[in-house]
């Protein structure tokens, strides 16, 4: 009994989100619709610990992304970063770096402003 046949994407363009919190960068590349084809964090390329927030972990993580990337065939990214960790930075020059074209660059970290109103103040 064989199991189903995966069949091989060919995705020319697609979306990066690069997530980069205080103890993780997380790497996530998609299609044009957001479907996710291929990701990789600090944590699955073997890192642990403190080890994880570093930029050499996020652009290791950025790297394996952009080779399975690579292979669907793309060739045009758009790049949205998101966080206030170390390893963005690294993970955007890993696609510099690679044959994948980046058409734009995106800081989409949510900003509060101002937020709730807050809570009555006690009476004496």
């Amino acid at each position: 009994m064989a199991g189903a046949k995966k069949v091989k994407r060919t995705i020319t363009k697609g979306r990066c989100y690069i997530q980069s919190s205080f103890n993780n960068t997380i790497v996530s590349l998609t299609d044009m619709a957001g479907d996710v084809v291929a990701w990789s964090s600090a944590g699955n390329v073997g890192f642990k610990g403190s080890r994880k927030n570093t930029p050499y972990a996020a652009q290791l993580a950025a790297n394996k992304v952009v080779k399975e990337g690579q292979d669907m065939g793309m060739n045009l990214v758009e790049i949205y970063v998101s966080g206030p960790g170390q390893g963005k930075d690294s993970a955007v020059k890993a696609f510099h770096h690679s044959s994948i074209r980046v058409a734009g660059l995106k800081d989409i970290t949510p900003h509060p402003h101002n937020g709730c109103k807050l809570k009555k103040r006690r009476r004496m």
